[in-house]
């Protein structure tokens, strides 16, 4: 088994990879557009992934939640492990390194971007972008040695759903562990900022500089 799928083609050979996982209830197209408004001059191959699992009220998901910020541990794991594969063999595919791969996502996206790009038993790509998302707190997931990862936070202040202080938790426990990180609170709720993506876009150029 693997995960459902939707490609970005960039404009000749990829420089990298930029990949972003969608939140809870719904599925591959949600973030799509974003992958142009990041990478506008499609230098990177886009990929968005949908969550394994569907759950009521309906879409995909990546996990069962029981308490926000503690994903339910067997659906977490088993997702943790098909979405490594699946973004290790994205990348196998099509050439291109992790140290060249971009992870983003929102809400439980954010989630599983924060677990592929910091997580012990995974390799650190080239930055992890999370917006309105947690570090998890769950049974089979710890964090690695992040120092120097570049980490881009977005958080609503006003954000019913994940509290803004899950965003300031991420963002307190990767400084202290050496991560570059870049944060960012919005007067809003559960949402992006449209004005961090702007910043992101610049964000994103610089963690990839094109090849010489």
């Amino acid at each position: 088994m693997s995960l459902a799928q939707r490609l970005r083609p960039a404009d000749g050979d990829p420089e990298g990879a930029l990949v972003l996982f969608h939140g809870r209830g719904t599925d591959e197209n949600d973030l799509f557009p974003l992958l142009d408004e990041l990478d506008p001059e499609r230098r990177l191959l886009g990929a968005t992934a949908r969550g394994p699992l569907t759950l009521p009220p309906g879409g995909a998901h990546w996990y069962v939640i029981r308490q926000v910020g503690s994903p339910d541990p067997e659906t977490f794991q088993a997702t943790y492990r098909l979405a490594g594969d699946w973004l290790d063999g994205l990348l196998a595919d099509h050439g291109i390194p992790i140290e060249r791969t971009i992870l983003g996502g929102f809400s439980q996206g954010s989630v599983m971007a924060h677990s592929l790009g910091e997580g012990t038993d995974r390799p650190r790509p080239a930055g992890v972008i999370a917006l309105s998302g947690f570090i998890p707190q769950v049974e089979g997931f710890q964090l690695g040695d992040v120092t120097g990862l570049p980490v881009a936070i977005g958080h609503g202040i006003y954000d019913p759903v994940i509290s803004v202080e899950f965003g300031r938790d991420a963002r307190d426990r990767l400084t202290s562990a050496g991560a570059d990180v870049t944060y960012r609170e919005s007067p809003m709720a559960h949402t992006i900022d449209p004005a961090f993506l702007e910043e992101l876009r610049r964000w994103v150029r610089d963690r990839i500089p094109t090849a010489a």
